[in-house]
């Protein structure tokens, strides 16, 4: 069985070039969790006040 050559060209990488993209991606995460909290938190009163 032959053997799959595989050629993998690291380069350096620097905070300053993936720093943004990790600050949106976590600002996006906790806007979404912010807002799921809220929906639970609503759905939840919601259904307290339906069934008394």
């Amino acid at each position: 069985m032959a053997e799959a050559q595989q050629h993998v060209d690291y380069v350096p990488v620097d905070a300053k070039d993936i720093l943004p993209e990790r600050q949106a991606g976590w600002a996006m995460f906790t806007r979404a969790t912010a807002w799921g909290i809220v929906a639970i938190i609503a759905v939840l009163v919601f259904l307290k006040l339906i069934t008394g």
